[in-house]
């Protein structure tokens, strides 16, 4: 036996490796053991992978075979994939930007003046109609160190008149030009993209160029325009569409400073791309790596020197799609996982949006979050002290390589309709996005997507969160998604019928057996009905067992025993049950050995005692046919369509005019 060196590390170092095949002969085994699969070899381990968006799979298992043949390079160097300053962020952490958009420029002043005290190092403000009036840009900085704090405008059309505000305000300052930083947000194409008007377009592009030449050599901090891929990843875009999007407007917005006189150089230093950071970690770092990758490439061709101007400015923002409305308190979590995703993918400058940001303007607890979620990050698990700490993870480094790849085709598409703004205007865009979601939407809809605290473990009686109404974005062109909004369309409903009755539509939960044998279906049933604001009243019902109710029992045994010919009398347990839930939906609960006892003689007596619709989790085999012709109308489990389900339920429940104005005020429902 050889004779390990003593350094406390070289316990297993006489075992053999193990082999991939080895490795794939233990999965067979286990598909075997399952039922999942009979695959073996290769077709054993595509068994297990995970899809992802944009027809991409996360694989089950990674070695240096899976590494891309391309080199991802060091940090600071071309193709920048390990990001674009050698240092990468360890010496100061990231920017971290805090948004504002309230209309009242005092309060905004307040805010402003809290986040600079208290760990934000710079502003993005959001003005005109979706935020703060321009003129009043000058009270909302009062008492900013602006050579000190970047400032981001995001002024829409209106990103002339913002600048002009600006520069005033430095002017009147004090402040030197070359110490002045930020980005004036001029985004002509990702304005049209959000409001669908084109008769201004080019005059806007020519404004945003003429921006950028006049500042020139003057404010080499300061840039003209940012690339928004917001716009594409909130019209349900996937992450190699917003790639695509991002590096067609952005070689648009070359051409035009390049016409205008600006070098390819100079122009590329007068653009900052903005992207989404979501939940998905892997996928967040895989995208950030990827964009800097095409963005070299597209330096590259354009004959960019390696000054640096090829090394692509990123800002990140935590996904507006991913946060929901219901149980707002989650998104402290998802914000939080994004924050990490967009600080490990090597992003300049990182907004976290308030938990609250899809109710209203967030309150002063919920910004505090927002902007400690950054400095716990950089500050006390010390994310930011290694440079792409990423690096060199086989499933990160494929990843990026074929996100990259799949980006760099819709790009090509875009260039091939004629460009971002000519593929804007045709309805490529739109419809290509539309297809994207629509398969996530339904994904969402089944439940394979799940949302936590939506569509999964809903809180149904928790009060909603409230806040003071956000200004209305512009609007328009691409449509505004968000991963709960068909459930909380539903859920709107049914505040509407409490507010209105009382009491919320209600289906009659009949567990059945023990709980050993209905505990599972009945929980997948509860949660089912609550995401879409029903509520479940759960009894245990025994046939012939004739117990009475248990004091103070959550779950309370029913007798229902039957009357003449089996069938319960008009005014038998089963018919009071129903009188007493006030609904004649039921819901039948247990394991598939207890249904095949007592499944279709409970279906006929509950329709004998008066139940309009009777459903059943799970999809029993060969008693099927049986349980139907006993009364029951659907079987339901995991997949379903729990939209129209829920939506199908609610018609049901819910008398027509009260319908009819809760979809009025809240907006119809698939």
């Amino acid at each position: 036996m050889t004779v390990q060196p003593d350094d406390g590390l070289s316990l297993a170092a006489d075992f053999p490796s193990a082999t991939r095949e080895e490795w794939q002969r233990l999965v067979e085994g286990v598909l075997v053991k399952t039922g999942a699969s009979d695959a073996t070899g290769d077709e054993a381990e595509e068994a297990l992978f995970t899809p992802l968006e944009d027809e991409l799979h996360a694989h089950p298992l990674y070695t240096a075979e899976d590494a891309p043949a391309a080199p991802a390079g060091l940090p600071g160097f071309a193709p920048y994939v390990r990001g674009g300053r050698p240092q990468g962020r360890a010496v100061g952490g990231w920017d971290v930007r805090q948004q504002h958009r309230s209309p009242h420029a005092s309060a905004a002043n307040e805010l402003v003046l809290a986040d600079l005290e208290n760990g934000v190092t710079s502003l993005w403000l959001v003005l005109g109609a979706a935020g703060l009036p321009v003129a009043e840009l000058p009270t909302a900085l009062n008492g900013v160190y602006l050579d000190l704090a970047p400032v981001v405008l995001d002024a829409g059309e209106e990103f002339e008149a913002a600048a002009e505000q600006l520069f005033a305000l430095h002017e009147r300052e004090g402040v030197a030009p070359s110490e002045v930083a930020g980005n004036l947000g001029a985004d002509p194409l990702g304005l049209q993209a959000r409001t669908g008007a084109t008769d201004r377009t080019s005059a806007l592009l020519e404004a945003a160029a003429g921006l950028a030449v006049r500042l020139g050599e003057s404010r080499p901090q300061l840039r003209a325009m940012t690339v928004d891929a917001l716009p594409y990843h909130e019209a349900g875009g996937s992450p190699a569409q917003e790639l695509g999007c991002s590096l067609a407007t952005g070689v648009a917005y070359l051409r035009q400073l390049t016409a205008a006189g600006l070098s390819a150089e100079q122009a590329c230093a007068q653009l900052e791309f903005r992207y989404a950071a979501t939940a998905d970690q892997f996928t967040t770092v895989a995208k950030l790596r990827a964009a800097r990758r095409l963005w070299a490439r597209v330096a590259e061709v354009c004959s960019v020197g390696d000054s640096g101007a090829a090394a692509q400015r990123q800002h990140v923002v935590t996904s507006p799609v991913m946060v929901t409305r219901r149980d707002p308190w989650v998104n402290m979590l998802r914000t939080t996982v994004a924050t990490l995703a967009a600080g490990v993918g090597g992003a300049d400058s990182v907004t976290v949006l308030p938990f609250d940001h899809a109710v209203g303007l967030p309150d002063g607890f919920a910004r505090r979050i927002a902007r400690n979620t950054s400095t716990i990050m950089i500050e006390e698990s010390h994310v930011a002290r290694v440079v792409d700490p990423a690096g060199g993870s086989w499933y990160v480094e494929r990843l990026t390589d074929e996100l990259a790849r799949a980006g760099w085709e819709f790009f090509q598409q875009l260039e091939g309709e004629g460009g971002q703004r000519a593929a804007l205007d045709s309805g490529f865009v739109r419809d290509r996005l539309a297809e994207t979601w629509e398969r996530r939407r339904t994904a969402l809809a089944r439940r394979r997507e799940p949302v936590t605290g939506v569509s999964e473990f809903p809180a149904l009686a928790e009060e909603p969160v409230r806040r003071e109404p956000a200004p209305e974005s512009p609007g328009g062109g691409l449509p505004r998604v968000r991963r709960d909004e068909e459930y909380e369309a539903l859920r709107a409903r049914s505040d509407a019928a409490l507010a209105a009755t009382g009491v919320r539509p209600r289906v009659l939960l009949a567990a059945l057996g023990t709980p050993a044998a209905y505990t599972a279906r009945a929980t997948f049933v509860s949660n089912l009905l609550q995401a879409g604001g029903i509520e479940p009243l759960t009894e245990e019902v025994r046939p012939g067992a004739g117990q009475a109710a248990a004091p103070g029992a959550d779950v309370r045994p029913v007798d229902a025993a039957g009357g003449a010919g089996g069938l319960p009398p008009a005014d038998g347990p089963l018919a009071a049950l129903l009188r007493g839930s006030g609904t004649d939906v039921v819901f039948l609960c247990s394991s598939d050995r207890v249904y095949a006892e007592q499944a279709a003689p409970l279906a006929r007596a509950f329709r004998a005692a008066g139940a309009r619709r009777v459903l059943l989790a799970g999809r029993p085999g060969e008693d099927r046919a049986e349980l139907e012709a006993a009364g029951v109308d659907e079987f339901v489990g995991a997949g379903v369509d729990a939209v129209a389900l829920l939506t199908a339920l609610q018609d049901g429940l819910l008398p027509a005019e009260q319908r009819v104005a809760a979809d009025a005020s809240n907006g119809a429902v698939r």
